[in-house]
């Protein structure tokens, strides 16, 4: 099958899932000038890009009925299955020679499993998770991490291109859900690494914006210190990544390794901590929220002077 030039007078693209990262990612496909159809489950939240020019359908089947790309952006895995492969998904209402691309985090085992269930269809799929959080979705500055036919992506690019600025072809269907798994271990580390550093300069009387000033121009420089530091020392907690679906991610990771008899025991220890911080009924703050779970153990409070 040849694929068709993806472009805003050829292609029509569908978007389901419009919350705090796939509505700004939507937006940039719309500001493009595509023809856009969007379907989310609490329609309100797709209701912006509806007012800005984008057609709205009922269901993810009716979007792929009028799409020639459908991008998903969702929460969880069981929320990838029923929307692609359910009674009433995206290849059920898909044509022969469309295109799947789900930029969800999600199981590497079910982007294998739409690939193939879409290819005896005539469909093709493509596994995209991204990296860069809520700044990197509304910015259009995101990480997307590819798994799928290489010809496939290529033919994206002008699409991805919209979205992100580190856009790279990791190999077969399953290999962009692989890389995202990789991409959360750091992003474990590392935030439970900034939560600390902040607790202990706290403690040792440092003034905490001084210090960043010092460590995030050296060995210790990060996205997270750059981005997250900050809104630990205003305590602002409002969610760029939900608490909820890092500690997915996070089981997915641990289970794949366990499959590949890995020990990953910071991996372990970190996600036993944002747990704990879902149990405390922290599930819908920011990931950078683990600040909490770590000054209830050393009962002390970060706050910046």
């Amino acid at each position: 099958m040849s694929v068709r030039r993806i472009a805003p007078d050829t292609t029509r693209v569908g978007w389901i899932g419009t919350g705090v990262m796939g509505g700004p990612m939507a937006g940039h496909v719309l500001k493009a000038g595509y023809a856009l159809t969007v379907y989310n489950r609490t329609r309100a939240k797709a209701q912006p890009w509806v007012e800005r020019g984008a057609q709205w359908a009922d269901s993810p089947q009716a979007v792929a009925e009028q799409s020639e790309v459908v991008f998903t952006m969702l929460g969880f895995p069981r929320d990838v299955r029923e929307v692609i492969l359910g009674t009433n998904g995206v290849l059920a209402g898909a044509r022969s020679g469309s295109i799947i691309v789900d930029m969800s985090t999600s199981e590497p085992s079910l982007a294998v499993e739409i690939y193939e269930r879409a290819k005896s269809k005539g469909v093709y799929s493509v596994d995209a998770p991204v990296s860069g959080g809520d700044v990197g979705a509304r910015e259009g500055t995101l990480s997307i991490m590819i798994g799928g036919d290489e010809e496939i992506v290529q033919a994206l690019q002008p699409l991805f291109e919209t979205l992100g600025r580190n856009i790279v072809y990791q190999g077969p269907a399953g290999s962009g859900q692989h890389t995202k798994m990789c991409n959360q271990i750091v992003v474990a580390g590392t935030m439970i690494g900034v939560c600390e550093a902040l607790l202990y300069g706290y403690r040792a009387g440092l003034d905490l914006e001084t210090m960043m000033a010092s460590i995030s121009r050296g060995a210790a420089a990060c996205w997270t210190l750059d981005n997250l530091a900050p809104r630990i020392l205003q305590r602002n907690f409002d969610p760029g990544f939900f608490v909820e679906h890092f500690v997915k991610d996070m089981s997915i990771a641990l289970a794949e390794a366990e499959q590949m008899n890995l020990s990953l025991p910071g991996l372990a220890l970190v996600h036993q901590l944002y747990v704990a911080l879902k149990a405390q009924g922290h599930g819908k703050l920011g990931s950078h929220a683990l600040m909490l779970a770590l000054e209830q153990l050393s009962q002390v409070q970060v706050k910046s002077e």
